[in-house]
């Protein structure tokens, strides 16, 4: 491992048909590689990313005594269409610059990373597709349009679809933000400060349980006091663009892996599609991708297991490196599935 390291590599993807209708032109996917891929091409782990994260914040899962082993496999994280680092109203040019940008969804994203794989990588076998949050939905993504391909899915934290209740708290985050008067409906001259400041605030109170403040665990985090917390948040949102954070919360709100040619909307069809080992890994104080939702879905997966991270984490618990106890917990979940002892 320690003579191995990350390489920063852009996959340049041309004029991408979306589900939509519309074309992201010149469409490029931003991916991080470590770890080389063997002669039967059977190695290949993707680490799709969540919302409002880049690509190195999936590195955590990668590190120590991790199951995800560069010497053993060849690890691939992708950039979420939007989120800043791949094609992203941020970075492209012309008239989908900005509010300009097409509405991007999940089988968007995972249909380019299966290009990817097809054209960079030899369209190996996929021995885990494994993602935390809109990472998670993209696991299972995979894992319903691919099931000969990917051997193992591991999805933390998320649901196969965007629920109702899910939807209403983006709803609240997205009208902190534009109500900024500076956004000028995504046509702004100068970043939306007091709207992703607001973002951010009102995020954090959903990130986290009741339990989370209630027992000072921000303490764990360093943090002296909540408002300490609270800025963090503002200042980690006033780091993003306005435009980025909208166009993937779209992708999120509209998330629903049946939502493509394959199953035309059929979910039934969909989750059913998910036979191959796979572990649903809700939190039990998620507020927004809940417990409850998580294991029904996984109920209707017939190769799902349904293991709950019992913590008073949150959402967060999910994420990699977050917090120690879940975070050991997905790792032996994952090693699990890599091993082929999981069901």
């Amino acid at each position: 491992m320690a003579s191995k390291q990350w390489l920063v590599e852009d996959y340049e993807a041309g004029d991408l048909p979306l589900t939509s209708g519309e074309t992201l032109h010149s469409a490029r996917l931003r991916y991080h590689r470590i770890g080389e891929l063997n002669a039967p091409k059977d190695n290949l782990i993707m680490l799709p990313t969540y919302y409002g994260g880049a690509a190195a914040g999936n590195h955590p899962w990668v590190e120590g005594n991790s199951p995800l082993d560069p010497d053993r496999y060849c690890i691939v994280i992708p950039a979420l269409l939007g989120a800043g680092e791949s094609s992203s109203p941020s970075n492209t040019a012309g008239a989908q610059r900005g509010p300009g940008f097409p509405a991007v969804s999940l089988n968007d994203n995972v249909m380019l990373q299966k290009r990817l794989v097809e054209d960079i990588f030899g369209d190996a076998r996929i021995a885990l597709v494994m993602g935390w949050s809109m990472g998670g939905m993209q696991a299972l993504q995979w894992g319903c349009l691919f099931p000969t391909q990917v051997r193992a899915v591991l999805a933390t934290c998320c649901t196969a679809r965007c629920y109702p209740h899910n939807r209403v708290f983006l709803e609240g985050v997205k009208a902190a933000l534009t109500c900024d008067h500076a956004f000028e409906n995504g046509r702004y001259r100068s970043p939306p400060e007091r709207g992703l400041r607001a973002f951010g605030r009102v995020y954090a109170g959903w990130a986290y349980s009741q339990a989370f403040f209630r027992h000072e665990l921000w303490r764990e985090q360093g943090f002296g006091s909540i408002e300490e917390l609270l800025r963090f948040w503002e200042q980690d949102h006033l780091g993003q663009d306005a435009n980025d954070l909208l166009t993937v919360l779209n992708t999120w709100q509209n998330g629903d892996i049946s939502d493509n040619p394959v199953f035309g909307m059929d979910y039934e069809a969909a989750l059913s599609a998910i036979a191959m080992p796979t572990r649903m890994m809700p939190c039990t104080t998620d507020l927004y991708f809940t417990e409850e939702d998580a294991s029904e879905d996984g109920r209707r997966m017939p190769g799902a297991t349904v293991e709950s991270l019992e913590s008073d984490w949150g959402h967060v618990a999910g994420g990699a490196g977050r917090e120690a106890a879940s975070h050991n917990r997905i790792l032996a979940a994952a090693r699990a599935l890599l091993s082929g002892k999981a069901s």
